[in-house]
């Protein structure tokens, strides 16, 4: 099982290093600094986030065969006894679920976990990144030699697929950890596998060249390689391939102590881009500040000044251990990275429920995290959080450092949206009565409601209907036409119906008609009876621009 990064060197918040060089003296040594080493490309300028890709579950098909990452003993179902994970995640996009040895959640429903093996899986993570503005995701890939590596060689294409499927890019980031034979293996594992990866539109290039990342050289513990030459040719030889190699190194790469093995500034000033771990060794606002002054600040000006990009590294916070301020934490981090003059920023993570510090989609209360599990949801220290809210931050913290808005240490994004209610519908499963030409019913959950779905032509009544994947509670009804004034005013004769067991359905608003006008959005919303359904129907009868039934986006809240 790969090592876990957050057990690195408790020890560096002790501040004993950070007296080693302070930030005026290294800054006046470097006064000559140089301007970014490299333009804009799809890391600098950028958001990156770290990808595991490395759950799964018996019957999804992987080669693992296992519990991968959900459990300690991979063998046995995820229980409170058995557990790998410290956060919960929102379960309700995914249509693909596993079933555990936990309790049922809080509202009930049973506790089901996602595997990263289906593709359904990597396809929403990829949307919850497009939708987020999140640009490029770093795959994570252990020594892929043992049994996990025929799963992360699937993993792998998988998250190629995804990536193009939604305009994002993605590149391969080796972690040696535990990888006693990397010296010739990583050269190997590139040139005969992942080398081909590149082929794909959206493999991320910066400066024209392929990006390859390598995290772990100089950490000082034993399960990291020791050997500066061997770690520097490996370096070497990735450029000499044509790669732009991104490093994620200690925290204290500079000053070769604490966490950071001696004798290593060669490799490090080898690297095209650096980015200096941060998990464990900052866990609130002050901690950032201080980091800022001591470390980000010197850190930026020697890349300046060596021609290297510099990646600093962001966190949301362990939920476990109650770091997150409801996003002020976050948010701290990114206004000192922007003021820093970062050339980019890596998100550490954006899946690893294992040390809680995931921005993907979370349990974001009681309701949807299992009974007596001990997990915290979102909302753990009082204030109400969407399951959403690291990913809306983090696109936030994008437009900052793209300078699509002002730099502030005011944290600008909400931690709820509407009331803090997610669109239960967007990206579930659908099915409808018919549909013309490529108007699918697909189109009516996708996020754009200038996509539609439109019935056959003079055929009423037409339906179109979603599967929410689980029974919840649903109290409002919103429908969208695209929002162009070409699309006139228009008045469509309808009911809403739901269901629990998608064969039997209830009236729970309509017949009647509803007033789509562009002056307004094109938008309709429907207050229903609050009720349980994991069905929700509409039925057309009647539509005075056109002789079919259209939606354009077909959303359904709880309240």
């Amino acid at each position: 099982m790969p090592f876990s990064r957050r057990t690195f060197i408790t020890s560096v918040v002790s501040g004993s290093a950070l007296a080693a060089v302070s930030s005026s003296q290294l800054v006046s040594a470097l006064t000559s600094a140089a301007s970014a080493a490299s333009g804009p490309g799809d890391v600098v300028g950028k958001i990156t986030v770290g990808y595991q890709g490395w759950f799964a579950c018996p019957g999804d098909g992987a080669p693992i065969d296992g519990w991968w990452h959900w459990s300690q003993n991979w063998s046995q179902a995820p229980s409170p006894g058995n557990t790998a994970i410290v956060a919960w995640p929102d379960m309700r996009e995914f249509t693909h679920v596993y079933p555990t040895a936990y309790g049922t959640l809080g509202n009930g429903q049973p506790a089901t976990l996602f595997s990263s093996y289906d593709q359904q899986t990597v396809d929403t993570h990829f949307r919850w990144m497009r939708d987020n503005e999140i640009d490029t995701a770093a795959l994570q890939r252990f020594n892929p030699n043992g049994g996990e590596g025929a799963t992360r060689d699937a993993m792998a294409a998988k998250v190629r697929s995804a990536a193009e499927a939604n305009g994002r890019k993605f590149y391969v980031m080796y972690d040696v950890s535990g990888w006693a034979n990397f010296h010739p293996e990583i050269k190997t594992d590139w040139t005969t596998k992942m080398s081909a990866l590149t082929a794909s539109s959206a493999y991320a290039r910066q400066n024209g060249k392929p990006v390859v990342g390598i995290w772990g050289f100089g950490f000082n513990e034993d399960k990291h390689p020791s050997d500066p030459a061997a770690c520097l040719d490996v370096v070497e030889w990735f450029k000499a391939q044509g790669c732009y190699v991104m490093g994620g190194v200690p925290t204290y790469w500079r000053t070769g102590v604490e966490d950071c093995r001696p004798g290593f500034i060669d490799v490090f000033n080898a690297l095209n881009m650096l980015s200096p771990w941060m998990v464990g060794r900052i866990g609130n606002a002050a901690d950032s500040d201080r980091f800022y002054a001591d470390l980000n600040v010197p850190d930026q000006a020697y890349c300046d000044a060596h021609g290297i990009d510099y990646q600093p590294c962001v966190l949301p916070g362990d939920v476990k251990s109650r770091q997150r301020a409801h996003g002020d934490f976050m948010w701290r981090q990114f206004y000192n990275m922007v003021r820093a003059g970062a050339q980019g920023i890596y998100i550490s993570m954006f899946d690893e429920f294992n040390e809680g510090n995931q921005i993907a989609k979370t349990a974001e209360n009681t309701s949807t995290i299992p009974v007596g599990s001990g997990l915290l949801g979102l909302d753990e220290d009082g204030t109400v959080c969407s399951s959403d809210y690291y990913l809306r931050l983090t696109r936030d913290g994008g437009r900052m450092l793209r300078g699509r808005i002002a730099l502030t240490s005011v944290r600008p994004t909400p931690p709820v949206v509407n009331g803090g209610d997610p669109n239960l519908a967007r990206g579930k499963a659908t099915s409808e009565s018919g549909h013309t030409q490529n108007y699918a019913s697909g189109n009516a959950v996708d996020g754009d409601a200038n996509t539609y779905w439109e019935s056959p032509n003079n055929a009423f009544p037409q339906w179109v209907q979603v599967d929410l994947g689980a029974a919840a509670t649903v109290g409002r009804v919103v429908l969208k036409l695209p929002p162009a004034t070409a699309w006139e005013r228009r008045t469509q004769t309808l009911a809403v119906q739901s269901s629990t067991n998608g064969s039997s359905f209830s009236t729970v608003a309509g017949p009647g008609g509803y007033t789509f006008d562009p002056a307004s959005g094109n938008t309709v919303t429907i207050t229903v009876p609050p009720s349980s359904a994991r069905y929700v129907r509409i039925t057309v009868t009647g539509n005075t621009g056109w002789p079919a039934a259209q939606i354009g986006e077909l959303e359904v809240y709880s309240g």
